[in-house]
């Protein structure tokens, strides 16, 4: 496997997590893959805890996910426990895979005390390679004895494949004139696409709500969130975003209703770490430079100014402007149009670091290519495309570069 550099848009630091009530961590080093490293991680969660999930549309999912799914419909919506597991991805495996994530599941509910349906599985790695589960019981029976409420790095770093660095986000809010902490890690870096997100990501909070709720929230914001990145434009078969809601400490009357105005502050919170952890993903893209944020305004209806942005964004041809820091808006004409939404020609608009390129179906008379290319030398680009007055349609949506590295570093993925 191709060794990995640390990505120039890294944060400085792994960003300071508050513990959340009823949620401890652990992760263990058990040599799946990786040598040296943790690559199993757990976190065990206070009896009661409501759960929710967004999964891959992929039809050809992975064993963990068909699990979790099976296992929230059993419970109605309730976990004690989460396994994650880093460097392979029990995906494509058949029967052993599926025996593979009811085996983890069971020695984990047999090490913690609880029903085999409140534990979540969750694997990444190489897809068609069978699991090997022996080293989980010991992991787990050793992570039992360590759990702590400030693992949150450690988690974090454990579920990492491609990443170049762990990703944690973390906002108090306020629910019933009470504090409630929303904390959460996820990976990525390469494998990207919207479809879900390709992606595990883990959000866990102390606020007492009702797992429906908890599950209107989830899956509204994703689609803000880890449903507008790319990276690469492909699909994994393990997406998963899975979020918990303890209930200790916090409001005292379960919340049942995602619109009740006390939730105001935790809806917009929950958002923030969301797209928090989404953009940490797409500025950890495999052989990412530079960071692009596409915004697309006047369409039919948001979705497919959504689409629009996510034809942009995924285009090679843009992607590789920008990686050569090449102003190349005629590129971005061609994302547009081949997007199959409606868009006015003669009165399409666009915007690069601010300055109007494009203007009534022509290069703006004001047009400074210098001015432009400056902007395009930064690691952080802006795109703003307005379609044609079509609609009232916006979205914004996140992407990185396309770069030689790349290819390295997923040419020699398995070796």
């Amino acid at each position: 496997m191709a060794t990995l550099k640390l990505s120039p848009l890294a944060p400085a630091q792994f960003p300071h997590i508050t513990p959340v009530p009823g949620v401890e961590l652990g992760a263990y080093a058990a040599g799946l893959r990786y040598k040296s490293r943790p690559d199993i991680m757990m976190a065990v969660l206070a009896e009661g805890t409501s759960a929710a999930g967004v999964f891959t549309r992929s039809k050809a999912p992975a064993a963990p996910v068909d699990w979790c799914k099976a296992a929230l419909d059993a419970t109605g919506g309730k976990a004690r426990v989460v396994v994650c597991n880093a460097g392979n991805a029990n995906a494509f495996t058949g029967e052993k895979g599926a025996k593979a994530t009811h085996d983890i599941a069971t020695d984990a509910s047999e090490v913690i005390g609880c029903d085999i349906n409140e534990v979540m599985v969750a694997s990444t790695g190489v897809i068609g390679v069978p699991l090997n589960t022996a080293p989980f019981r010991k992991a787990m029976e050793r992570m039992k004895d360590g759990l702590s409420a400030g693992l949150w790095k450690e988690a974090a770093s454990a579920i990492m494949t491609t990443d170049t660095f762990p990703k944690g986000a973390s906002r108090v809010a306020e629910v019933d004139g009470k504090p409630v902490v929303i904390s959460g890690f996820t990976k990525g870096s390469g494998m990207i696409a919207p479809d879900m997100a390709t992606m595990l990501g883990f959000i866990f909070t102390n606020a007492n709500v009702s797992p429906g709720c908890l599950q209107s929230i989830l899956s509204e914001v994703t689609d803000r969130s880890f449903n507008s990145i790319t990276v690469d434009g492909d699909t994994s078969t393990n997406d998963c975003v899975l979020a918990f809601a303890t209930g200790v400490h916090a409001n005292s009357d379960t919340i049942s209703d995602p619109a009740d105005p006390r939730l105001e502050d935790f809806r917009a919170k929950f958002e923030e770490i969301a797209v928090d952890l989404a953009q940490q993903i797409v500025k950890d893209g495999e052989g990412a430079t530079k960071f692009v944020t596409i915004t697309i305004e006047g369409a039919e209806d948001d979705a497919a100014a959504r689409k629009i942005g996510l034809s942009v964004a995924n285009s090679p041809l843009v992607k590789t402007a920008i990686a050569g820091e090449d102003a190349n808006w005629g590129r971005i004409v061609a994302a547009v149009g081949k997007a199959g939404e409606k868009a006015d020609r003669d009165k399409l608009m666009i915007w690069i670091g601010g300055q109007l390129v494009a203007h009534k179906g022509a290069v703006h008379p004001r047009y400074s290519e210098e001015e432009t290319s400056a902007h395009m030398k930064g690691q952080y680009i802006d795109l703003r495309v307005d379609v044609g007055g079509i609609g009232t349609g916006k979205a914004t949506v996140w992407t990185c570069d396309l770069t030689y590295e790349y290819i390295r570093i997923n040419g020699d993925y398995r070796s």
